[in-house]
């Protein structure tokens, strides 16, 4: 509530997240493993608690390294965010679930190189009719609700 609210009183209706790329993909993971399910970060969303806001995540595409790579040429510090995960403790904090999937990215990486832009397309490319179920909003569907009917 703290973001929108200042949003809204600054006269604004979007709110911009620094989320990016290695982001999504460690979400994606994370969601399969601890929540059970597939789910991700969407790019831009509407609020359903807050009228008229959006978030945007510009960065959704733009890779953490190349973020690094870019605050080092232009000699920038970053403020520290109110995420677990910033470029100082990265090596340090080995209890964050987003570090573990950090750590198994980069093991799967030296198996398979295009690993991260793979797991970034799937969330893209999901074949429903090779899904068993799936919840969009409220309403869980399960394969079977339509495997009788003809096409």
């Amino acid at each position: 509530g703290y973001l929108y609210r200042n949003a809204r009183e600054l006269g604004c209706n979007k709110i911009a997240l620094g989320h990016h790329f290695d982001d999504v993909i460690e979400t994606v993971l994370m969601s399969m493993f601890y929540a059970a399910e597939i789910k991700t970060m969407m790019p831009k969303l509407r609020s359903t608690n807050h009228e008229g806001m959006e978030l945007i995540r510009p960065m959704y595409k733009v890779r953490e390294e190349d973020i690094i790579a870019w605050k080092r040429y232009n000699n920038l510090q970053f403020i520290q965010c109110a995420c677990r995960i910033t470029e100082k403790i990265k090596t340090e904090d080995t209890g964050s679930k987003r570090q573990e999937m950090k750590i198994l990215i980069k093991k799967l990486k030296q198996i398979n190189p295009n690993i991260d832009t793979n797991i970034f397309k799937s969330i893209h490319n999901v074949n429903v009719n090779t899904i068993i179920g799936y919840r969009k909003g409220n309403v869980y569907h399960n394969f079977l609700d339509d495997y009788d009917k003809i096409e």
